[in-house]
């Protein structure tokens, strides 16, 4: 189980590890939660750029369409190809299997520690 007090957050339900400049992102459960079953993802590219704090990808459940936000701005160095023959991951694993992409960069958008992060979700994170 990942120590989810050594991620950080954003407010569009993104969490993000890092390892020096690589930047391994996903959502966060409480987001895979409100979605419901995960059915298809379309991410970015390996190899594009995306902007932090604008859209990269969506993330298609039985409910609905979700948004995805780039956290980090940079460039898109692997992308969770597994997602693609098993997308329910994001709701059965979303801190481990259920990763999304990783980024090579270090501009981001403010992000939240675990601690802020359950406030912005009233503690339901």
């Amino acid at each position: 189980m990942t120590d989810l007090t050594s991620l950080s957050y954003t407010e569009e339900h993104e969490w993000i590890s890092r390892d020096g400049e690589i930047a391994t992102v996903g959502i966060t459960d409480y987001a895979a939660d409100k979605l419901g079953d995960v059915v298809y993802v379309d991410l970015p590219a390996a190899g594009s750029t995306v902007t932090a704090g604008e859209v990269c990808g969506e993330i298609e459940s039985t409910k609905s369409v979700g948004e995805l936000y780039a956290p980090v701005t940079g460039e898109v160095v692997e992308v969770n190809t597994a997602l693609d023959d098993d997308p329910s991951a994001i709701n059965t694993d979303a801190f481990g299997d259920g990763w999304l992409l990783k980024i090579r960069g270090t501009e981001t958008v403010p992000l939240l520690d675990r601690a802020g992060y359950e406030a912005l979700t009233d503690g339901a994170a």
